[in-house]
């Protein structure tokens, strides 16, 4: 079950990256700095560091600030093309610890991958629909629910990992039924 756990917690936390680059982060070192919940091994455990921790914290605050900021968040989306699949790699390999034969390229390779879909996702297909619908006011808003699902997310990947693997399954099964939906021909007309 450990294995299991380790994978879904991986998951979840390098999928987050993919929203807000530096929460998930955050929430590795807070964990297993002050918690017994989560172990970091060589060199992750480089992140319980205090000075790495402040580090991430500022970028935070900076991020959190630029992304709600309507003219700033596509510039802070382009410069976070890179940084969120770096952070969402990083967060896969440092929490899928537990899995022992897994090489450690694989794991930032699986990290790089599901944070980088979750960004392209995010920068390339959301916030133009977003912008061109509301001339980029809902940008605030939905920046917020991103940041809040990040750390819902993260919290949950550390916290049962379980129970967020299963939603994440259900989840990605009505995403593909839905866009399944979207690609046939309306049978109506």
């Amino acid at each position: 079950m450990d294995v299991l756990s380790g994978v879904f917690a991986a998951f979840g936390l390098s999928a987050s990256a993919g929203l807000n680059a530096y929460i998930p982060l955050l929430v590795i070192a807070l964990t297993a700095r002050y918690t017994h919940w989560l172990h970091l091994n060589p060199p992750w455990d480089a992140l319980t560091s205090l000075w790495i921790i402040l580090l991430l914290l500022t970028l935070a605050a900076i991020e959190f600030v630029a992304d709600k900021v309507p003219a700033v968040n596509h510039l802070n989306d382009l410069i976070h093309t890179f940084i969120r699949p770096v952070a969402g790699a990083i967060a896969f390999a440092a929490s899928a610890g537990v899995i022992s034969d897994l090489h450690p390229g694989l794991a930032l390779a699986l990290g790089l991958l599901v944070a980088g879909s979750v960004h392209t996702i995010k920068a390339g297909v959301v916030r133009p629909a977003v912008t061109a619908t509301t001339g980029g006011a809902a940008h605030p808003p939905l920046s917020l629910a991103e940041d809040v699902t990040a750390a819902v997310v993260s919290l949950l990947s550390v916290l049962v990992p379980l129970l967020l693997g299963l939603a994440l399954l259900l989840f990605a099964v009505a995403l593909l039924l839905w866009l399944r939906g979207r690609r046939r021909p309306d049978r109506a007309a």
